[in-house]
């Protein structure tokens, strides 16, 4: 994928030859090394917004399953407690671009601290296990994975960003919403933040419609059937979700049509096939991802550790460089984009320091033996990459599918230990959705101009307050877990890490001979594709299918594949027809959908679970 060094809301520019051209112009033209990023201020504020979105997420997470996003939500609010701040008087210089985005950085490292699989790996813990571990050690377990997982960003930061520009569509988005309120802010840029303003309004208003009142229904039916259901039963359906279409309109086309042909194969021709063998016995969302979790994780992993394998140069990079930990460090040394990127000794060094400490506490707390501990830590690195280019490609990242992979092998090489069994899955989860979320932000500041190493020491920040915050909120909204799975607190997450880590607790043999062949199936397809995507000529490269969006398309709804490739489809529409106004409207508009409906989602669930609406 070529790489876009645009700054939000200007033309782009020519795309450079090569990975080292791309990086020049970047620091000539976009990097602004003058302008204040990580400042006091942004890290105390970026804390507090973060703890408040970390409480409000366990919240709701334990009412729905779900965790709202961050990194949107946090610019915006931090736009707007400066605007007020500074028009009471208590702020004189306002906050800059490149501050908010450092601000958000640390927000979002602390509020997305309730996913990767935490707060539903910890819960289900508590459901199934008589383990209750003591707070300080859980703020460490919590805090020490998720250090890991930033570490874990530095050897694929450049080669995923830099050199290939992977869309990392909420980082886009987050960039280009910033970009625009800071320009309006200061008299120019209107156009794109009105585009992105009504957008987002619009979105807002329409979620309310849909979610609080129900006038708009949240999926429509085709009138179609299958096997003599309905399309719907089969989660085929147009679905009213405008942050699916605001996704899919930031992706690559090839992506979007990806997930597409994933979904009609999965919904429409595997699905019918494995309920007429007998292998599923019912028509559901739940029943059919029981199984193709599987291949679509299997996809999932082989391609992206086949993609990762052929960048090897980076990997040596990377363990090569540990020997500057003890050398004296050379002034000259580091010069053009090494001088700003993060060094890549980095990686090994924080996985050598903070590695020993989390198999410490896998032993101690969860009798995990120290071998199998041993080797979770750089498996859960190795998934880590994995769900870095996965987000990057589709925004999603793939801890659901990633997590029952771990808990299938320590099912395997630690047969009855249930505590083991999940917690090993958190590490997985926990590194990989912070290695996701620091690249994300990384994507804001790669497309603003920002500090690189500003945003790892933000996202640090960010990690501590969230594990800081998250453990003792849980204890005070749950002192009795046996709550969880009931009707106050239905907790759907946990119960699916619970039931899935009894399922794995023998091992290979808990699943059924056809899942052991659509692993292997999916193996070999990812394979396939990446050496395709690498080796093949430049004109098959974009009719081949992404592996990350057949991948997805396995463990996602149907309607989810079909509202994602609508908004790409609708955005290549633009882009080829009318590209002058593609390029003012495409990004603000999908921006402001995302925004507003992700906004405006937070409140209604908090107005849901407060039994205000």
């Amino acid at each position: 994928m070529a790489s876009d060094i645009s700054t939000p809301g200007s033309a782009p520019a020519p795309v450079p030859v090569t990975a080292a051209e791309r990086e020049a112009e970047w620091l000539a033209k976009v990097y602004r090394p003058s302008d204040a990023n990580l400042t006091v201020r942004a890290v105390l504020i970026g804390m507090l917004i973060g703890a408040a979105m970390c409480l409000s997420n366990l919240y709701v997470f334990f009412k729905t399953g779900w965790s709202m996003g961050v990194t949107l939500t946090a610019c915006i609010l931090a736009f707007g407690v400066f605007q007020v701040l500074q028009r009471v008087g208590l702020v004189k210089k306002p906050l800059g671009a490149l501050e908010n985005n450092a601000l958000t950085t640390v927000a979002s490292g602390a509020g997305y601290m309730t996913g990767g699989g935490n707060m539903a790996a910890f819960g289900a813990l508590l459901m199934v296990t008589t383990v209750r571990p003591d707070t300080l050690s859980m703020v460490a377990w919590f805090g020490l994975i998720a250090a890991l997982g930033v570490f874990a960003a530095i050897p694929i930061k450049r080669q995923l960003i830099n050199h290939e520009g992977l869309a990392f569509p909420t980082g886009t988005a987050t960039a280009e919403t910033i970009s625009s309120i800071h320009e309006a802010a200061a008299g120019s840029g209107r156009s794109k933040a009105s585009w992105l303003g009504w957008s987002a309004v619009f979105a807002a208003v329409f979620t309310w419609l849909r979610d609080a009142w129900h006038w708009i229904p949240g999926a429509v039916g085709l009138p179609l059937t299958l096997g003599g259901r309905a399309l719907a039963e089969w989660t085929l359906a147009l679905k009213a979700e405008v942050v699916l279409i605001g996704g899919g309109a930031l992706m690559s086309f090839r992506t979007g049509w990806s997930l597409l042909l994933g979904g009609i194969l999965t919904y429409a021709v595997l699905a019918p096939a494995l309920l007429q063998k007998g292998i599923i016995t019912s028509v559901s969302y739940k029943a059919i991802v029981a199984w193709t979790l599987w291949p679509g994780a299997a996809i999932l992993v082989a391609s992206g550790l086949t993609s990762f394998a052929l960048d090897y140069k980076s990997i040596a990079r990377s363990f090569t460089g540990l020997t500057k930990v003890f050398r004296k460090k050379d002034a000259t040394a580091e010069t053009g984009i090494s001088a700003v990127e993060c060094p890549e000794w980095w990686f090994p060094a924080g996985f050598v320091i903070l590695s020993p400490f989390v198999v410490f506490l896998m032993v101690w707390l969860f009798q995990i033996p120290m071998w199998a501990g041993i080797i979770a830590v750089p498996l859960a690195v190795v998934m880590g990459f994995v769900a870095a280019r996965v987000t990057g490609e589709t925004d999603v990242t793939p801890t659901k599918a990633l997590g029952p992979v771990t808990q299938l092998i320590y099912g395997v090489i630690t047969p009855g230990n249930l505590s083991g069994n999940i917690m090993s899955a958190n590490v997985t989860g926990g590194i990989g959705l912070h290695a996701a979320d620091l690249l994300t932000t990384l994507k804001t500041g790669w497309l603003l101009g920002a500090k690189p190493r500003h945003q790892l020491y933000a996202q640090l920040f960010g990690v501590i307050a969230g594990a800081i915050i998250v453990v003792p909120a849980f204890n005070i909204i749950l002192p009795d877990p046996s709550l969880l799975g009931g009707e106050a607190w239905p907790a759907p997450s946990c119960v699916v890490w619970a039931g899935v880590s009894k399922a794995f607790s023998g091992g290979l043999a808990a699943l059924h001979p056809t899942s052991k062949t659509a692993i292997l199936v999916g193996l070999a397809l990812g394979v396939a594709l990446a050496l395709l995507e690498k080796f093949a000529p430049k004109k098959l490269r974009s009719a081949l299918p992404s592996p990350s969006g057949l991948g997805i398309a396995m463990v996602i709804p149907g309607s989810n594949c079909i509202a994602m490739f609508i908004g790409a489809a609708g955005a290549e529409f633009m882009r080829r027809r009318f590209p002058k106004v593609a390029e003012r409207t495409v990004v603000p508009v999908a921006s402001g959908l995302i925004a507003g409906e992700s906004l405006m989602g937070i409140l209604i669930a908090v107005l849901t679970v407060a039994h205000l609406l």
